[in-house]
């Protein structure tokens, strides 16, 4: 009796114990979806990572490409994180597919676009400013890669009649990854009004891809004589 008594306590306490568990784990998702929709932009030569999240069903989740592409030598895992590094400018669209671990498996599908950041960016830094005769003023440049560049920068003042006179110039090492150095530039000219274009050119000596920009002023007047 004694022995029916605690084999009727042993499966009740076992039965207690799963419905305890059953009660605490979270209910399935009847849906499986893809929470990510936009990736970060890739730098040229520079490690990629971005990790895809899912919502819904049951994990593990497992991740794989179905169609379009991603850059030369990128790979997406099956726990979802794509890696790689990028060779080429470009604009890359593929589809990602991912089921669950439920039977028989859900799945959620997305577009995704994957781009390239501006390489090489310049920008007003100190707009061009006229003070007696002088015209002043800085970019900032950023070069948004793994890699070096050979940087050349150069300003003329242009007048009426066409003739262009050198307020700037600079030709260095513009470091990988360096944000909004600023580079300034200014001289004294005669009086007459002048536009000033700036062109900045970076060239990355191992690929010898070449990156350029340009900003340009509206019409500076100096109207102060020596």
């Amino acid at each position: 009796m004694l022995g029916r008594l605690s084999l009727v306590l042993c499966l009740w306490l076992l039965f207690a114990a799963t419905l305890v568990r059953a009660q605490q784990a979270p209910p399935a998702s009847d849906s499986l979806s893809i929470s990510t929709n936009a990736l970060p932009k890739a730098s040229l030569w520079e490690p990629y990572i971005a990790n895809l999240q899912a919502s819904g069903g049951i994990e593990p989740y497992h991740w794989h490409i179905v169609a379009g592409s991603v850059p030369r030598g990128f790979v997406l895992n099956e726990s979802g994180t794509l890696t790689g590094v990028l060779d080429e400018p470009g604009e890359y669209e593929f589809m990602v597919l991912v089921t669950d671990n439920d039977k028989p498996p859900k799945y959620g599908k997305q577009q995704l676009v994957l781009s390239t950041e501006i390489p090489m960016t310049a920008d007003w830094l100190r707009k061009v400013q006229v003070s007696g005769q002088r015209i002043d003023g800085s970019i900032k440049v950023s070069n948004h890669t793994g890699r070096d560049f050979d940087l050349t920068f150069i300003v003329l003042a242009v007048n009426d009649i066409g003739r262009a006179t050198a307020i700037g110039y600079q030709h260095f090492a513009l470091k990988r990854d360096t944000r909004d150095m600023e580079i300034p530039f200014g001289d004294t000219l005669s009086p007459g009004n002048y536009v000033v274009n700036v062109d900045v050119v970076g060239e990355e000596p191992v690929s010898y891809r070449i990156f350029r920009a340009r900003l340009v002023t509206e019409n500076e007047s100096i109207t102060q004589g020596p």
